[in-house]
């Protein structure tokens, strides 16, 4: 007698069936996860960037827009921290050169000493402040403002001992002038990278504060001059 050709299955080989159609829907959803993450980093490449470098999102947009960042590190940006970032940028573009000029134009190890000084902190503050601008969308200035320009131009006319006397002083009513403005944003401001960026620049200003009043060249009139301009009005 001839088996029945079209016999019901057993209850054995339903059973491997189904164990197989399992398998083949897990494998199914594994790909369909890979492919849905490749296509997400690869949309956004900059924003996954900046999200590593800060542990989280990325702030930027008007003032005062909140953002978060490693932690829940709160990133908001107001105008005075706009305004900070701004300063420390064109601080350096001019203070910078400033340095540079002291090693040529000076006639004073103590200046020379100062401008050395001058030229490592901005650099370092310069490179800070550029990634924290480009971190926050925080447009930065590209040159310093011509009061400042004006300064580096009067230093370029100088020499010798009329030099030394002119970089100490300016430079360090400029410094006196800057450090009251970063003593009010560390105190103030909600966001982590300015609380970060302030510290920085507050102990690079201070270094370079005593490297100016080691000179000894410092007037009276400098102090003074400082002192009525960071006094609350």
């Amino acid at each position: 007698m001839h088996a029945n050709r079209h016999a019901v299955p057993t209850r054995t080989s339903r059973r491997t069936v189904t164990i197989i159609a399992a398998v083949c829907a897990v494998i199914a959803a594994a790909v369909i996860a890979i492919r849905a993450g490749s296509e997400e980093a690869s949309a956004s490449p900059t924003v996954a960037g900046q999200a590593q470098h800060t542990g989280g999102h990325v702030a930027g947009g008007g003032a005062g827009q909140a953002a978060t960042g490693r932690n829940g590190a709160d990133l908001t940006v107001t105008d005075v921290d706009r305004e900070f970032l701004a300063k420390v940028r064109q601080a350096g573009l001019w203070e910078i050169p400033a340095g540079r000029l002291a090693q040529t134009h000076a006639s004073s190890e103590a200046v020379k000493r100062a401008g050395d000084h001058l030229i490592d902190g901005h650099s370092k503050l310069d490179q800070l402040v550029r990634e924290d601008a480009e971190i926050l969308g925080v447009e930065i200035p590209d040159e310093a403002t011509e009061e400042q320009q004006q300064w580096v131009r009067n230093l370029e006319n100088a020499q010798g001992e009329e030099f030394d006397k002119l970089f100490a002083n300016v430079l360090r009513a400029s410094h006196g002038k800057i450090f009251a403005t970063i003593g009010e944003v560390r105190a103030a401001t909600q966001n982590d990278l300015i609380r970060r960026h302030a510290r920085q620049a507050n102990q690079t200003v201070l270094d370079h504060m005593e490297v100016l009043e080691d000179t000894g060249l410092v007037d009276a009139s400098t102090f003074q001059e400082v002192e009525e301009d960071v006094a609350p009005k």
